[in-house]
Formats: structure tokens, C-alpha cells, sequence
């Protein structure tokens, strides 16, 4: 199993409706003006087997950056707060 086309963004979000962590992640992923695709997992099951086979986890959000699995909110939340998402998300600019 593989990840979207990383050309086709670089910031790849698995959630589901109604989470307010993934809600949150999008927020912040937004006010970064960044570019991602979200996958939703309740509307393609398939699809949530591929984000657990990719991350090892099967809450959400999972989320990639640049192919990398760097986690959940928590994951994305620390590395805003410590100015290593801004680089991160520079790369794939």
C-alpha cells in the first residue's frame, strides 16, 4: 500500500467526521497555509487499513509529511511549537 502522490500534496491527514483532534490538525495544517489531502476513513474503509499498515495505529488523525509518518495531533501539535513544522512543510513548497 502507498501514500497519494506526494506531488499531488505533500500533507496527507487520515481522519473521520466528527473528530475533534482531526478537526484540530486541519486547523492548524490551514492557518500554515499548507496544502494536504484528507482521507477519510469512515467513508473508505480500505483506506483505514492502509493508514494502520503505514503508521502501526489505529486512532486518527495520522499524519504524513513529506511520506514521513510524524503521528497525530499531538506529534503535529509539538513540532509547531517548536518551529520544526514550518521547515517541515517548507520542503515540500
Amino acid at each position: 500500500m502507498s501514500l497519494p502522490d506526494p506531488s499531488a500534496s505533500h500533507v496527507i491527514v487520515f481522519s473521520s467526521p466528527f473528530c475533534g483532534y482531526c478537526a484540530a490538525a486541519k486547523r492548524l495544517l490551514m492557518n500554515k497555509n499548507a496544502d494536504f489531502i484528507e482521507i477519510n476513513i469512515l467513508s473508505s474503509p480500505e483506506r483505514r487499513q492502509e493508514m494502520i499498515d503505514l503508521s502501526g495505529r489505529r486512532s486518527v488523525p495520522q499524519i504524513f509529511v513529506g511520506g514521513q509518518h510524524i503521528g497525530g495531533y499531538t506529534e503535529l501539535s509539538a513540532l509547531d511549537a517548536s518551529g520544526e513544522l514550518d521547515a517541515l512543510l517548507a520542503d515540500g513548497r
